[in-house]
């Protein structure tokens, strides 16, 4: 086995590049010392969404400021690992943007029950991902 594939942290707020190497099934390197301690020094496990993997050949992908390890695949994990890192159909794409557009179609009332409900501002940008000054103006405040 070679390197086959780059296991990566995502910088926080970036889009999400490659597949999570947990949306990848069981890799044997994953389990390796070295892949285990890289996940360690970087304070992170291997199920967050932010641990990402990528075929080698698709090294340009990630970003410049991610840290990254270079990982030996089977030929039947570095299937596994193009596979899920293969974009999707435009048909799928756009199913997903309506989908966004109609959870987030009403976010103001949500954010509202949210605070009436006892959720402070700061937690409910936290779990949503809202800027904090976009919550305190759907409320008007």
């Amino acid at each position: 086995m070679a390197d086959d594939a780059l296991l990566f942290v995502l910088p926080e707020r970036h889009p999400r590049l490659g597949a999570a190497l947990s949306s990848v099934g069981e890799l044997e390197c994953a389990g390796s010392p070295a892949v285990l301690g890289w996940l360690h020094a970087h304070g992170i496990p291997g199920s967050s969404e932010r641990v990402r993997i990528v075929p080698a050949a698709a090294e340009v992908l990630v970003p410049e400021e991610a840290e990254r390890l270079p990982v030996p695949l089977s030929e039947e994990e570095t299937l596994r690992v193009e596979h899920a890192c293969a974009p999707k159909s435009l048909t799928d794409m756009e199913a997903e943007l309506l989908s966004f557009r109609d959870t987030t179609q009403d976010w103001q009332s949500l954010v509202h029950r949210a605070l009436t409900a006892g959720i402070p501002a700061p937690r409910i940008a936290q779990l949503t991902g809202l800027n904090p000054q976009d919550i305190v103006q759907a409320v008007g405040g």
